[in-house]
């Protein structure tokens, strides 16, 4: 499975990475919603995308959308990791087309859980 991360931070990018890559994912990661458009327009398209809300050049929200206008790219799993946490940001995002939202700081198990709920979970770790 492969996944893209979408952070702002170097810090939360390697974190996160790291907790997909000990699932068994490929893993990609951009600083900006640009650049994860980027790594999307070379063909390279996720089973799932982490997505902070955010960032400079285009944001979290800006990326949902951007994606979900595009019929290439519909089937990607999308989920929000953002210390965004008000009702209204929640509703948003969701509304916008991401699956799932995610407040950060968050721990391996609850982001694994996240993954299971998804049913994004790779196969041999879905014990």
């Amino acid at each position: 499975m492969r996944a893209l991360v979408i952070d702002d931070s170097r810090a939360m990018r390697r974190i996160v990475t790291g907790i997909l890559t000990d699932l068994g994912y490929e893993v990609r990661d951009a600083g900006h919603g640009g650049e994860g458009l980027d790594v999307l327009n070379e063909g390279w398209v996720p089973d799932l995308a982490t997505i902070d809300w955010n960032m400079p050049v285009m944001d979290g929200l800006q990326f949902v959308s951007a994606v979900r206008s595009n019929p290439a790219w519909r089937r990607m799993t999308m989920m929000m990791v953002t210390s965004e946490s008000e009702h209204t940001q929640i509703v948003r995002a969701l509304a916008a087309g991401a699956h799932e939202y995610m407040i950060k700081p968050f721990t391996a198990d609850a982001f694994r859980d996240k993954l299971a709920l998804l049913g994004l979970l790779p196969q041999e770790v879905a014990l």
